[in-house]
């Protein structure tokens, strides 16, 4: 029977299929993990030359971690005790450190830099089964949203390679979008993993602030703001998230940030009677009607399933960007600059000058926002009032979703925009980066294709530590909408 039923798998069955159905089908013997790694690399060979998602890969060994489980499995006899995510194929973000695999963050001064040992969070999905295909393409230093450094070149979008794939999680946006992984793991300081889950049409969680461990993650803020940093899991469906936030929480010594919560089950969720608030804007970011279309059908579709939607006035909102900034500057102990260019900074003059001529170490991006934030940090900005005003807003926030509520807000004032289209709105970010100074859990969801063909998406907020009802509300959101579907990137077209 499992053979034959692995005579009927096809490749496209594979790469559409989510994580958590690709192990089952694994451990029913229908299909062998080294079937599903080479499927996977076969489409990355295939989509990679176009998008450039990929930084590092480490096929060979990945095959041989396939056979292997493929004999413990052979010489098995209950399955079901195998972990939960066993032989299955993923992707990391390149900050995570991955044993023997370069490190470096898309910094020239890092570009040898090679890790001796797996980040925390990578090690638990090794523990849990899964199998690193690759790490992918990143910003350089992380702090922007379109996915391009020195190193590595740029990233496009699957669905329009002239778009931007988001960042900084955007080689893992796009390289799930195209079908090349079935889940990844990103990190999120203000939209990271939900920027390119948003523009790449793919399911991503930010965890509630504290949950998942930083550990092994370059770079990071350090300090408190560690607990702003969320490192969570992006995949074609969000039926996966939870089952991989079971895996990656919970606390590490090597991140004193961390603390224990308890994990919900977003089957134990009952959407009658939940709490949702439908914010269409932040009262300072134009936002596309699109965007606020797909917020208002996703709280008609949760009222159709027995939530209750009310309004909440929320002022502060106009203020996210400033109080995203400020509480984030106020935390951590280490600047952009000092990220950039290590204990010496950056001579940005300097730079600037030889970045027309090929011959700087740096990026534009780069070196804009490194500027930008050491300029910031010696402007006085009343930080004690934006500080204020972001705990109340997380106070006001909380108190109208209760434990079983959401709150439902654009991720972005727009689609995926054309590469370095995003400096035209700097701080439509805001839609986004507010929420990881409240600590907030947030869900974002595909929701179906604007009229040019780009993917869209709603964020789904909820109370800290009640991840598992942002994640139940986003089930019924993907259920009602369909959620991913499969990209297949095509070459650009030659402008006439």
């Amino acid at each position: 029977m499992a053979d034959a039923a692995r005579a009927h798998s096809k490749p496209s069955d594979l790469l559409e299929a989510s994580a958590t159905d690709l192990a089952s089908m694994i451990r029913r013997r229908e299909v062998s993990s080294r079937e599903v790694v080479d499927t996977h690399i076969a489409r990355i060979e295939r989509v990679n030359p176009l998008i450039n998602a990929i930084a590092n890969e480490r096929f060979d060994e990945a095959r041989s971690e396939a056979q292997r489980a493929d004999d413990q499995l052979a010489h098995m006899g209950d399955s079901e005790q195998l972990p939960p995510f066993f032989g299955v194929p993923c992707t990391i973000k390149e900050f995570f450190a991955v044993r023997g695999m370069r490190h470096t963050a898309g910094l020239v001064r890092c570009k040898d830099q090679v890790a001796t040992d797996d980040a925390v969070t990578v090690a638990r999905l090794r523990a849990a089964g899964a199998i690193v295909l690759a790490n992918t393409n990143v910003p350089e230093g992380g702090l922007w949203l379109e996915t391009h450094n020195p190193i590595y070149g740029r990233t496009n979008n699957p669905w329009d390679v002239s778009r931007t794939s988001g960042g900084s999680s955007g080689g893992e946006g796009a390289i799930i979008a195209s079908g090349g992984s079935p889940f990844g793991l990103g990190s999120d300081i203000g939209g990271s993993i939900r920027y390119p889950s948003a523009f790449c049409g793919i399911a991503g969680h930010k965890p509630s602030g504290r949950l998942v461990p930083n550990s092994g993650q370059f770079p990071a803020p350090g300090g408190t703001a560690s607990a702003y940093l969320s490192s969570g899991p992006m995949a074609r469906r969000v039926s996966d998230l939870w089952p991989l936030l079971r895996v990656l929480a919970g606390p590490d010594a090597g991140d004193p940030i961390t603390e224990p919560m308890p994990l919900g089950n977003p089957a134990d969720v009952s959407l009658r009677g939940m709490v949702v608030v439908a914010l269409e804007d932040n009262g300072a970011t134009a936002i596309s009607e699109t965007m606020k279309r797909a917020v208002r059908r996703s709280a008609q579709l949760l009222e159709a399933r027995g939530a209750r939607v009310k309004e909440v006035a929320l002022p502060e909102m106009k203020w996210a960007l400033e109080i995203w900034a400020t509480m984030l500057a106020e935390a951590s102990p280490v600047q952009y600059d000092e990220v950039l260019g290590g204990a010496d900074g950056v001579r940005y003059l300097r730079e600037l000058v030889l970045l027309p001529f090929g011959r700087s170490r740096h990026s534009f991006p780069a070196l804009a926002m490194g500027l930008a934030d050491r300029v910031m940090s010696r402007i006085p900005r009343g930080k004690e009032k934006l500080i204020a005003a972001g705990l109340e807003l997380r106070r006001k926030i909380e108190e109208a979703l209760g434990d079983n509520g959401v709150l439902l807000h654009p991720p972005y004032n727009r689609t995926a925009p054309l590469h370095h289209d995003a400096w035209r709105t700097p701080f439509a970010g805001a839609c986004s980066a507010i929420f990881n100074v409240l600590e907030l859990p947030v869900t974002v969801v595909p929701t179906g294709f604007d009229d040019r063909g780009l993917p869209v998406s709603v964020q789904v907020i909820g109370s800290r530590g009640r991840d598992h009802v942002t994640l139940a509300a986003g089930l019924a959101i993907e259920e009602e909408l369909g959620g991913w579907m499969l990209a297949t990137p095509q070459p650009r077209k030659p402008r006439r």
